[in-house]
């Protein structure tokens, strides 16, 4: 099955969570649902339904599939970390999401246009895989022919974007000083952590 290409504020909807914090998400009316009749006032989640929605504001977030959010798991569960604070930490560390907390691009899905199209570099190197995995000291730049166009993206971004402390941006290049903490990653909706990790079991 191909990716999802419609609407983007319907998925915020189905989870009842902005999954990107632009504009157009963070005032939609996500108790209604989507759809002409939006949620059923009879529906109730159960406790799946409650931890498969935690997991799918993650996803949707990040831009990943089930597939990929499966591998993510796996390598979490392996750690000798928190296993919902690793699992944070490896969506944070993916390209694509280093280029949007970058503020280089407004959303998660331009972010990933962007390195697939080649327009990053990675210590010098360029880079199309959005899932590549950053680490601290990797500087991570737009390509000297790619500058104008993605500074107009760039300017396009709210003056108010919270910069993560874990990396230090100058322009159109950012530099990876370490890795980022639970308590810095920011998302414009409440996860359930545990909810994810006892669903993804």
């Amino acid at each position: 099955m191909g990716r999802y290409t419609g609407p983007k504020v319907k998925k915020s909807k189905r989870v009842r969570a902005p999954i990107s914090d632009t504009t157009k998400h963070l005032k939609a009316d996500l108790d209604r649902g989507p759809g002409v009749h939006g949620f059923s006032r009879r529906r109730k989640l159960t406790i799946y339904g409650e931890r498969l929605r935690e997991k799918q504001k993650l996803a949707f977030f990040y831009h990943v599939s089930g597939k990929q959010m499966k591998r993510y798991m796996a390598e979490a569960k392996r750690s000798r970390a928190n296993t919902g604070d690793k699992l944070s930490e490896l969506l944070e560390r993916r390209l694509d999401n280093v280029v949007r907390r970058s503020a280089f691009v407004r959303t998660i899905w331009q972010a990933r246009q962007v390195v697939v199209h080649g327009h990053i570099t990675v210590n010098g190197k360029k880079v199309d895989r959005p899932s590549f995995m950053v680490k601290p000291n990797d500087v991570i730049a737009v390509r000297a022919k790619s500058q104008k166009a993605v500074q107009a993206m760039a300017d396009a971004v709210d003056s108010g974007n919270i910069m993560p402390q874990w990396i230090n941006v100058d322009g159109l290049k950012c530099t990876v000083t370490r890795t980022p903490q639970p308590d810095e990653i920011f998302r414009p909706f409440e996860t359930n952590m545990l909810a994810v990790v006892e669903f993804m079991k």
